[in-house]
């Protein structure tokens, strides 16, 4: 009988990538992947540790996969950022736990596996080499249309709310040449969206001396012959320079949708979060993106209630939401993570404060998101058909350059094609449309 496994995804799309590619191993291992863990032989955790609440959530998965093992039997795998930061002492902190592996070690699934099969071991540990180049791996995407391409590892910039250059190591670019012949691959395949990662994906290149950059990156990429889209996550505003404009600008195959994280309005906050901008100049980086790219959207991420935030600091982040008129923000209230700066800084704002501070961003924000989707009224876009709503089967979903979402009618037999819509209708999130020829 064939064995079977799961694999549980938290955190950001880096994190949605590798769990791909652990899929890939464990099917080439000869395992079926299932979405029930309690049918499953090997159960993977691919963990977040970016919030701190995240360890509550794995460790409350931990617990109900024990009881499933105690009953049949399993391996229970933790990956991810959460295994990279905790090492061994998670192994010895949970019993039920066989392997614990770093983000560089996934291409070691097998031989973790073979260890604890042969019990000689007690559990597998791997959660070196984080200031190494992972080997490339193939990856089992579950989507059809997309696919993701890793071109840095780690991060450098050592904000002083994140963990991440601590667990993920410091900044490494993937050869340009291996990022070429994977997206060929994938295009030859028949994927039409191909979304770049990084924790600093503009960056790419710095560390290196052979005069590779993200815009040139992007420029050979649009050279592939093929019809596809190119989206990148998440660019830094500090990085974001007038050679990469010029070359979205010129490149029709570079998604309109720019996401750049501002986290805070205020220079004083964005000065103790070491982001390396100011409030000016990240509003005119803004207008130029908009001025250089016609269509353009831009979104982001926002921080309320930072250490020592100010109702001035915070007024000037809701001045920055109204001034570039984000298309749409990812707002969080600021939480402290033990072993970065932030959460030692004296300032920090009680839970009320940061919920109505919030609240109020929230509110002002949609409206803005509102109001640029009614824009679109009565335009032409040309979107990538992704196949049937989740809430109604009948009605087609796509997306648009910019990455809102369209419904519309349509033959199911569309999904993966580029087609164009006359916008009708909309709302906050939603546009509505027709096809056209």
């Amino acid at each position: 009988m064939k064995k079977k496994a799961a694999i549980i995804t938290y955190g950001c799309q880096m994190n949605v990538n590798e769990s791909a590619k652990i899929k890939k191993i464990l099917q080439d291992m000869g395992y079926e992947i299932t979405e029930d863990v309690n049918e499953s032989d090997a159960v993977f955790l691919n963990t977040c540790t970016i919030r701190e609440g995240a360890a509550t959530q794995i460790y409350g998965k931990l617990g109900e996969l024990k009881h499933i093992k105690d009953k049949k039997g399993m391996i229970i795998g933790v990956t991810g950022c959460f295994a990279q930061e905790q090492g061994e002492e998670l192994a010895k902190k949970v019993k039920s736990i066989d392997i614990v592996m770093g983000n560089q070690n996934i291409g070691k699934i097998p031989q973790a596996i073979e260890r604890i099969e042969s019990g000689d071991f007690k559990y597998v540990i791997y959660v070196g080499d984080e200031d190494e180049l992972p080997p490339r791996l193939d990856a089992d995407f579950d989507s059809k249309k997309t696919a993701y391409s890793t071109i840095t590892y780690g991060c450098n910039n050592f904000c002083t709310y994140c963990i991440v250059p601590y667990v993920r190591g410091r900044e490494r670019s993937v050869p340009m040449s291996q990022i070429l012949d994977e997206i060929k691959g994938f295009v030859e395949k028949g994927y039409k969206e191909i979304i770049l990662l990084g924790q600093n994906v503009n960056s790419y290149g710095k560390d290196s001396d052979n005069g590779d950059n993200f815009a040139k990156l992007l420029e050979a990429i649009c050279k592939i012959e093929g019809d596809f889209i190119v989206r990148f996550m998440s660019p830094h505003p500090r990085d974001f320079t007038d050679e990469l404009i010029d070359v979205v600008a010129k490149n029709e195959k570079i998604a309109r949708s720019m996401h750049l994280p501002i986290q805070a309005g205020s220079s004083r906050v964005l000065e103790l979060m070491n982001r390396g901008y100011k409030k000016e100049e990240y509003i005119a980086l803004a207008e130029k993106i908009k001025r250089a790219i016609p269509g353009s959207s831009i979104t982001t991420d926002i921080i309320v209630g930072f250490p020592g935030e100010t109702e001035e600091d915070f007024l000037d982040t809701i001045d920055v939401a109204k001034r570039v008129k984000f298309e749409n923000a990812y707002m969080f209230m600021y939480s402290p993570r033990k072993g970065t700066k932030a959460a030692e800084m004296d300032g920090q704002i009680d839970q009320e404060t940061k919920k109505e501070r919030l609240h109020r961003l929230i509110e002002v924000q949609n409206a803005i998101s509102k109001e640029q989707s009614l824009s679109y009224i009565g335009t032409v876009q040309r979107v990538l058909a992704e196949g049937s709503s989740r809430k109604n089967p009948d009605v087609m979903c796509a997306r648009t350059s910019t990455n809102k979402v369209v419904l519309f009618k349509g033959d199911p037999a569309l999904e993966g094609e580029f087609i164009n819509l006359k916008i009708t209708d909309a709302n906050t999130w939603t546009l509505y449309g027709d096809i056209v020829e």
